[in-house]
């Protein structure tokens, strides 16, 4: 028996959620194609007969423009401690920046084997993965150098039998059926953030925070309460739409996929509330679970 735990880190929006699913085989992490959707580190369990690996998703490191992005900085960095591997993931299409280069220099403090995966190879000709190899091989001496398209899961097997000569540990750290700790409130809030993030603008994502206030479950259904948090009152007209219209429709597809995973009807209440300039305000990164209280 064989386990370890593995931290994949990078920039935002260069699909560390979307590898994770695609590692574990189910969606336990809400993607967009908005930067910054991942908020929380959050883990999801792999098992094999003789092996178990808890991968652990973490928000993208990016220069913070408020308190929410210093917590969310310190949450990814909190993951580089202690685990038996970190998966540095980047964008291969996007190439080498300076967000590349800062986290390569804070790796460099840690004695733990890093493992370049060069994500999105779809979207790359032989040409550029031998230049994007070549960029980051002189920034940092990684232990592997991993080529993945988590999308299409193309050469994700490969990247398991890399990590697999990193898992040391004799220990079981969680039951077979378990793919993911998070809580089901936690999945349920997410579940209703990726809906406002692939149905709105720019903008507001970065604006709103779900929170799972309610939760019954009964014989033949389950009563949930979700309240959408926006930081002033223009964004609140935005999530709600015109007579109500959007946050219709993200409740309807929120629902959907909420009965999927919990395998029961749902009945899903979701209320917009402004509280401005939460993203700086201690009390509310404690009450939406972005800062242990």
């Amino acid at each position: 028996m064989k386990s370890g735990f593995v931290s994949l880190i990078g920039r935002p929006n260069v699909g560390k959620s979307t590898l994770l699913n695609s590692l574990i085989t189910h969606k336990i992490a809400i993607t967009s194609d908005k930067a910054g959707t991942t908020r929380h580190a959050i883990q999801g369990i792999y098992n094999e007969k003789d092996l178990q690996i808890v991968f652990i998703d973490t928000p993208g490191i990016a220069k913070p423009i408020n308190r929410l992005g210093k917590v969310l900085n310190r949450t990814a960095l909190e993951q580089i401690q202690d685990v038996d591997c970190i998966l540095f993931v980047v964008d291969g299409k996007e190439g080498l920046g300076p967000g590349d280069k800062y986290i390569a220099e804070i790796l460099k403090r840690v004695e733990i084997p890093v493992v370049l995966v060069i994500n999105k190879i779809d979207t790359m000709t032989n040409e550029m993965i031998l230049y994007t190899i070549n960029e980051y091989k002189d920034i940092y001496p990684f232990a592997d150098i991993v080529l993945v398209s988590a999308y299409t899961n193309d050469n994700t097997e490969r990247l398991l039998e890399v990590i697999k000569k990193y898992c040391n540990d004799e220990v079981r750290y969680f039951d077979d059926d378990i793919v993911t700790s998070s809580s089901i409130g936690f999945m349920v809030s997410e579940i209703v953030r990726e809906k406002l993030l692939k149905d709105t603008i720019e903008e507001v994502p970065h604006s709103i925070a779900c929170n799972c206030v309610g939760y019954e479950e009964k014989k033949d259904i389950v009563n949930i309460l979700v309240d959408i948090i926006v930081d002033r009152d223009s964004i609140k007209k935005i999530v709600i739409g015109k007579n109500g219209n959007r946050l219709k429709k993200v409740g309807i597809e929120a629902r959907e996929e909420i009965e999927k995973l919990l395998k029961k009807k749902v009945y899903l209440e979701l209320y917009v509330k402004t509280i401005k300039n939460w993203k700086e305000k201690e009390k509310y990164l404690m009450e939406f679970g972005y800062v242990e209280k």
